[in-house]
């Protein structure tokens, strides 16, 4: 059996730092990271507690494919990716939470 994945990104309350990240289950994984489950963490150390994106994908492999490509990307493309799906970048944790 085959698992899907997500590809996210988080960020600060001033969007000044970016974390681009994968998991094969996007609420606990953004619910980790914003309950500093691993406080040494580069999510924890900048506070990175907003969602300000995410990718679905059928397997597992296609989101670690994904991650890669948007890791590559520059800062620039990122903020083109967040602004197309959520212009506000408001806090998507909860439109997840009845996904």
């Amino acid at each position: 059996m085959q698992r899907g994945g997500c590809v996210y990104m988080m960020t600060n309350r001033y969007h000044t730092v970016l974390y681009t990240g994968v998991t094969s289950d996007l609420f606990k994984r953004v619910r980790q990271h914003k309950d500093r489950v691993h406080p040494n963490s580069f999510t924890a150390r900048y506070r990175l507690f907003k969602l300000v994106y995410y990718e679905g994908f059928s397997t597992i492999v296609e989101a670690i494919a994904r991650e890669k490509q948007i890791k590559a990307g520059s800062r620039g493309q990122k903020e083109r990716l967040i602004n197309k799906m959520n212009p506000k970048w408001k806090d998507l944790f909860e439109e997840v939470k009845m996904w």
